[in-house]
């Protein structure tokens, strides 16, 4: 089995991510020496040999069979010339990979420099976390090669002593060079006190070591000239220090860059997690398995006697039970999934998406499609190893202590090899004063085991019956002085990767055994009696304690617990549980890590006959059938069995490999959903699809009738609408002008700067008491379109004024002679101001663009008639070590402003090109939504973590919270600046809502809080006054007029939309699965293009760069609406609103008026 064959090494690295972060070290290098099959450089201070590699080597965009490994600190794409012609230099003639570039020496036995090629299991899945944990935002990768090269003990070539003890002084390090298909890493690590010098002597001067890659010299026409390079270090002594002090991979001393794409590449991308976590990347829970010592203990078999138990008979819940249960005065609250009465019609999306919804006379039932088990709202696929994550919380007195051990938040993770009931549980952070105290409580993460058992005939283990979410509470009491601890957990189903979560509280007391104290437990059986949402069980547990002296003792305790849950109350689906199993618990093995302060459980579970029945020879009850990890084990006759890998998986079932689409019945066209005209095929993963109506028809998706949008006013109200199958059209009615969805009257033309008015003006004269004189009205200035200039000057008296399209005078902007008031058309700006092109931001042509956010990056893919002309896209704004998740634009300025989680910071760039500037920095916590009110000249954002909507004046200044209370997860927000509004969504996954208010925060309601899942993007369409969302939970988008609440769905099957932007008719969002922007088109209610960036990462939010800024005013169009500050517009009026810290007392608040 796997836990076997990976040995101590895969267990270690288990703990090392588990452990709080500290600096690595030497002996957490990936395994080096002979004893690992490395070669040893020959010894000397400048010693050069080449390997041929099995396998490319990806290095800037081109490809390496083969390097050089050098004993000065770095591996060469070519064979280096004399060390003389680079040492000091940075970025040197050739190729380099530099670990930590300097004068080295190995002569003499002073170090030696190890190195091979690796594609062993263990040390790929551990480049692979390295990789993923560095890289939290992108799709995970599995090298399939690498390269280990490990510097020990190396020292300073120093050909003369100094004097100074510098030639004492040893340095080790290690690079590991980890490929698949398509990329390469460079994974560095530097032990703790691995970095004791950080100068070589280089022609008698002190010359300090360097970090970072070179692509070395290039060719051009005429001559080479530098390439590319990337540096890792600087010129000062602290940044070689801080090599094993700080981290671009959550794990201090490792650092991880990608070095190499294909078929492109742009940069070197340093890894994202700069910040130590304060909790486990998630990465731990999906790719960790962790090897544990056998125990070596005899088989136990089951007592034959028959065991006595208090039948707690499974009765199925009617609809007039009650479902709360008291239990001994103590009240459970059970905060789980609740089935509602109603029908699959209107609930099929609260079944899992591996699960088919069943209609019952009083309601209806999820269940599980076969190849997956659960509940039918949780399902998971047969044979697939599990895992849990969580957190423990609480106070445990130890012995005779008065005061308390408290655990704030601790790391609990478990893994489970399902297909033979084996399961691993570490928690983490367990202090000296607890930690030996605690182990024998397997009870901790006995839970996982009941859960996952491996089933005997007929029985089935704790998910099978109730899925994830459920409640148990365990009352241990320790014998003979009757110590008690409380354990309850809250199971809160599985998250989006499938993982169960859970949280854990304990209180109590527990004996005390000194530090140093070992545990042994035998193996033992609990009984389980299942009843109405309720199963309870009660065992005592024998164990021995060997004490530090070498005395032994042994112990016991009664444990009690009871699992409360909610069950569905119209299937049948538990008439087949017996209401009472047996949990035969064997192999048990804990240990507590003194050294990394973690606390280890590891079990064999099986769940069958509570009195042992005959012993099972099937290999697949009892786990002794050697199928993979990710199989299921298929029972036949006697002693036969096959192996079967699991959903998602491919392989003979000894051997499986993850798939992404085992068989897409979309694309095969093997499924049963409508024709294409009225319905969508979206695939789900494994081999599920979902069918769905296409907008403009209505259905279960495999049968879909025609709409009649047009008795549900979807065109502008002076417009008239025609029904057409599956859509509809929308026409102006006489007298007005526009596309049917917006409509305005034709008569402004009668007004246009060229009409014959203006020329009569030009043309006409007066005849006054001294002849003929021009005429003295005002005779408008117009550009070379024909339309009105937005500033217009009375020559003769030296005013000026504002004027709307129509050449009226906007009231209020009139000015006194020799002034002119800053005049912005509604769909214009000022004239372009184009500051020189620097390399920070590529400057944008001409026209409307979407912008969109890829980890460091701003990219941008210009707009022709709505559709996108993805040859001209390209990246506008490079930000390394940044994680940019919103983004918003002024139309006004021809400026992104955006959001930045790792500093964390918000700042802005021009789009023509110009230097990013840092708007604001402090006394932020996630900021993520962003949004631009370009008429009153502010940008709003939500913070994630300190939970609140801000707002501020463009510059940064006049900050000021309007939303505080009753938010959890804010994500996306936008603006309506002509009416007054704001909207913006919260994806609290307890109770997910969309919500809107007054600009100034002021007249707060919900706008939807039902059957949404995580509402990630939300935009707002001037056109229409649609308020369009992106739900990665429900997989929908939908829109709603949000004065009107009639909610529509306008495209499901979505796989992970997170930003969404509108233009026009069509909707642009970006979706994690698919790495693209989509587009679709809200008439259609189809899908029509996709951009897929050539890095292959996450994308995040996104925002329409519109040509010309949307027409309409409000309150703060001139003159800020005559506010000292702050001017926030609402739909009748504005409020002049003070920063929460002015920074003078001449700030005058106002409420919305007039």
């Amino acid at each position: 089995m796997f836990w076997r064959d990976q040995g101590w090494l895969l267990w270690a690295t288990f703990l090392g991510f588990v452990a709080s972060a500290h600096s690595i070290r030497r002996d957490e290098f990936f395994p080096f020496g002979q004893s690992a099959g490395d070669q040893v450089l020959e010894p000397e201070n400048d010693r050069t040999q080449r390997l041929d590699l099995s396998a490319p080597l990806l290095f800037y965009d081109r490809s390496f069979d083969s390097i050089f490994i050098n004993t000065n600190g770095f591996v060469a794409t070519e064979e280096p010339p004399s060390e003389s012609t680079y040492l000091g230099k940075m970025p040197p003639s050739f190729g380099m990979i530099a670990a930590l570039h300097g004068d080295l020496d190995t002569s003499a036995g002073v170090g030696k420099v190890f190195f091979r090629q690796d594609s062993r299991a263990d040390v790929l899945r551990r480049a692979a976390e390295h990789i993923n944990r560095a890289f939290p935002y992108n799709d995970e990768v599995d090298p399939t090669h690498a390269v280990v090269v490990t510097w020990v003990d190396v020292a300073p070539h120093t050909p003369h002593t100094r004097g100074d003890g510098l030639e004492k002084k040893r340095n080790s390090f290690q690079l590991v060079l980890a490929s698949l298909q398509k990329a390469s890493y460079a994974i560095l690590l530097y032990a703790r006190d691995g970095v004791q010098f950080s100068s070589t002597l280089v022609q008698g001067s002190d010359v300090i070591m360097h970090g970072g890659f070179s692509k070395g010299l290039v060719p051009g026409f005429w001559f080479t000239s530098q390439g590319p390079y990337y540096r890792t270090t600087s010129d000062e002594e602290i940044s070689v220090r801080e090599l094993a002090e700080q981290t671009n991979s959550g794990q201090r001393g490792v650092w991880v860059y990608e070095i190499g794409t294909s078929p492109t590449f742009s940069d070197v991308s340093p890894g994202e997690v700069t910040d130590l976590p304060t909790e486990p990347p998630p990465f731990l829970a999906q790719t960790t398995e962790p090897s544990w010592p056998l125990y070596t203990g005899e088989q136990v078999k089951n007592d034959p006697e028959q065991i006595e138990i208090h039948s707690n008979q499974y009765q199925p819940l009617q609809p007039h039970d009650p479902e709360v249960v008291e239990l001994d005065e103590t009240e459970i609250n059970v905060d789980v999934f609740s089935y509602n009465f109603g029908t699959c019609s209107n609930n099929r999306n609260k079944c899992s998406q591996f699960a088919d919804c069943r209609d019952y006379s009083s309601g209806f039932c999820c269940h599980c499609r076969p190849g997956f088990y659960g509940n039918g709202i949780q399902c998971v696929a047969e044979g697939k190893p599990q895992r849990m994550n969580g957190k423990i919380h609480g106070r445990v007195f130890v012995g005779s202590s008065p005061y308390p051990v408290e655990l704030g938040g601790v790391d609990l993770h478990s893994y489970v090899v399902v297909n033979d009931g084996r399961s691993y549980v570490a928690i983490s952070d367990i202090p000296e004063t607890l930690g030996p105290s605690l182990l024998p409580l397997s009870v901790l993460g006995g839970v996982i085991g009941w859960a996952f058992a491996l089933e005997q005939p007929g029985y089935r283990n704790g998910f099978s019956v109730i899925g994830g979410e459920f409640t148990r509470e365990a009352e241990v009491t320790f014998m003979p002085w009757n110590e008690k601890l409380i354990i309850r957990q809250e199971f809160k189903g599985t998250d989006e990767l499938d993982h169960l979560v859970v949280k854990t509280t304990l209180e109590g007391k527990v004996p005390e055994m000194p530090l140093g104290s070992t545990v042994t437990m035998d193996p033992y059986a609990e009984i389980y009696q299942y009843g109405s949402n309720l199963i309870t069980s009660s065992s005592t547990r024998e164990y021995k304690v060997n004490m530090p002296d070498g005395s032994t003792e042994t112990r016991t305790y009664q444990c009690r617990q009871t699992i409360t849950f909610q069950s569905c109350q119209h299937g049948d689906s538990l008439r087949d549980v017996k209401p009472s199993q047996m949990l035969s618990v064997d192999q048990v093995f804990v240990l507590y890590d003194v050294n990394n302060k973690i606390l280890r459980y590891a079990m064999s579970n099986k769940v069958g006959d509570v009195n042992g029945g005959e012993p099972e020879e099937n290999p697949c009850f009892t786990g002794r059938h050697g199928c993979d990890n990710n199989a299921v084990c298929r029972p036949g006759q006697g002693s036969q069995f096959t192996c079967e890998c699991a959903a998602g998986f491919l392989g003979n079932g000894r051997d499986c490999d993850e798939v992404d689409r085992p068989v897409n019945h979309c694309e095969d066209g093997t499924h049963d959903c409508d024709t294409p005209e009225r319905a969508q095929c979206s695939y789900t993963g494994s081999s599920s699809f979902i069918c769905s109506c296409l907008p403009g028809y209505v259905g279960d998706g495999r049968n879909c009738q025609d709409i009649d949008e047009c008795q549900s006013r979807r065109c502008h109200q002076d417009a008239d609408c025609f029904n057409t199958p599956g859509s509809f059209a929308c026409r102006c009615r006489q007298g007005y002008r526009g596309d049917g969805s917006y409509c305005y009257s034709g008569e402004a033309e009668q007004g246009a700067c060229g009409s014959e008015e203006r020329d009569s003006l030009l043309g006409g004269t007066v005849f006054g008491p001294r002849g003929p004189r021009p005429s003295e009205s005002h005779i408008p200035a117009c550009d070379g379109n024909g339309e009105y200039e937005p500033l217009q000057c009375d020559r003769r008296t030296g005013s000026c004024w504002c004027v709307d399209r129509n050449g009226v005078e906007v009231r209020g902007t009139r000015s006194a002679p020799g002034r002119t008031p800053m005049c912005i058309h509604d769909d214009g700006g000022p004239p372009d101001v184009r500051p020189t092109p620097r390399p920070d931001v590529d400057p944008l042509p001409p026209g409307t663009h979407l912008l969109f956010a890829q980890s460091g990056r701003i990219e941008h893919v210009p707009l022709e008639s709505y559709e996108m002309r993805k040859e001209g896209a390209k990246a506008v704004l490079h930000l390394p070590e940044r994680v940019i998740i919103g983004v918003a634009y002024d139309c006004v300025e021809k400026v992104v402003y955006w959001t930045d989680i790792t500093s964390p910071a918000i700042s802005k760039a021009s789009i023509q090109g110009g230097e990013p500037t840092t708007v604001i920095r402090t006394d932020l916590g996630s900021p993520e939504g962003i949004t631009v009110d370009h008429i009153g000249r502010t940008i709003f954002w939500t913070d994630s973590m300190k939970d609140r909507i801000e707002v501020a004046s463009l510059d940064g200044s006049r900050r000021r919270v309007i939303v505080d209370s009753d938010l959890i997860n804010p994500r996306a927000i936008v603006a309506d600046p002509v009416h007054g509004h704001l909207y913006w969504t919260d994806w609290n996954r307890e109770a997910p809502k969309i919500e809107t208010s007054y600009m100034d925060g002021s007249n707060r309601r919900v706008l939807v809080q039902n059957d949404l899942g995580l509402p990630n993007g939300l935009t707002y369409d001037f056109q229409s006054s649609l308020l369009c969302w992106a739900d990665a939970g429900t997989h929908k988008m939908e829109c709603m007029h949000p004065d009107r609440g009639d909610r529509t769905s306008v495209l499901e099957g979505i796989q992970y939309p997170f930003g969404i932007t509108s233009y026009g008719r069509k909707i642009f969002y970006t979706d994690w699965k698919r790495n693209a922007v989509v587009a679709m088109d809200r008439h259609s209610g189809r899908e029509s293009d996709e951009f897929q960036p050539a890095k292959q990462t996450k994308l995040y939010g996104i925002t329409s760069a519109y040509s010309q800024c949307p027409p309409g005013r409000n309150y703060c169009s001139v003159n800020n609406g005559g506010c000292t500050h702050l001017c926030l517009a609402t739909p009748n009026g504005r409020s002049c609103k003070c920063p929460n810290n002015p920074a003078t007392a001449a700030c005058v608040e106002r409420p919305a008026e007039y």
